[in-house]
């Protein structure tokens, strides 16, 4: 078996495509189009390229997208009023905050003064447990690129085992929560998995595969089920190469769909957050009675 190259950037391209005729539509009913805001503190070459790659996205959809730049010695409570004014602004539909923050913020601290309706990556308190309730459609953006990207291959994931790999609060405890909804039986993988020397078993009975640990090949290709699919979010540099956490091409010898690094999951994230901005500005715009 050789696996199918689950392609990121056309997969993107296409969810682009579609929102792009929704805020068309949007525009002509309500007269404006989503107002997107990323506060970044700091100058970081990644946070920059992601930021980039965000405006591509907006641009494409014509959605409305504001890089708000802060100083890197930014106090906490000078955040919290940057946030305020955004959430008081009506104008703006949606705030994400880029991270990586400098150490002396707070981050999750900063991220509850994000307005509930306003929260662009889902990661409010009040939008976690909306989500655990199956009451949001503001979801976080890898998880919702993972479950897009299970999508396109017309799998249904009804009674099938999905193992998780890593249980991070923006990936794996959310991602978990999106595959249960789907009715998956879901397993989360962490570190105690491991030094249990249980990750591997795990692993090898899994019909869905997500990794998301940041740790080149902590899942070796052999471990992969025939006609697994597999979803590697990790990123890595090893010497002068972006890989992901799978052993790429041994598990191309038994997945029937694998996402690859770099060009798998990204760009659908960037997508995912375009989509969260849409929703955000549907919502606002249904509580004013333009919608």
């Amino acid at each position: 078996m050789s696996a199918k190259i689950l392609n990121g950037k056309l997969l993107a391209q296409n969810l682009e495509n579609a929102l792009k005729k929704e805020v068309a539509s949007l525009k002509k009913e309500t007269g404006c189009v989503p107002h997107l805001v990323n506060v970044m503190v700091g100058d970081h070459h990644g946070a920059c390229a992601y930021a980039k790659s965000q405006k591509k996205a907006a641009e494409h959809i014509s959605i409305q997208y504001e890089l708000e730049a802060l100083q890197e010695d930014v106090t906490q409570e000078h955040f919290r009023q940057c946030i305020k004014r955004l959430n008081d602004d009506e104008s703006v539909n949606g705030i994400m905050i880029h991270k990586p923050v400098p150490q002396h913020i707070e981050y999750h601290a900063v991220a509850k003064y994000v307005d509930t309706d306003k929260d662009l990556e889902g990661i409010n308190v009040t939008n976690i447990g909306k989500m655990l309730l199956g009451e949001t459609r503001i979801i976080p953006c890898t998880p919702a690129s993972v479950m897009e990207h299970i999508k396109s291959t017309g799998i249904d994931l009804y009674g099938k085992e999905a193992v998780i790999v890593g249980h991070s609060v923006i990936v794996g405890k959310p991602l978990s929560l999106l595959l249960l909804e789907q009715f998956a039986t879901v397993t989360v993988c962490h570190i105690a998995t491991s030094e249990a020397g249980q990750l591997e078993a795990h692993v090898r009975r899994a019909d869905i595969v997500v990794v998301a640990v940041g740790k080149p090949s902590v899942i070796k290709g052999d471990w992969i089920k025939k006609g697994a699919v597999v979803i590697d979010v990790g990123i890595n540099q090893v010497n002068d190469k972006i890989v992901g956490d799978v052993e790429f091409e041994a598990a191309c010898k038994n997945a029937a769909f694998i996402t690859p690094v770099p060009g798998g999951v990204g760009p659908v994230t960037v997508t995912m957050l375009m989509r969260n901005g849409v929703e955000a500005f549907k919502a606002q715009m249904r509580k004013k009675g333009k919608l």
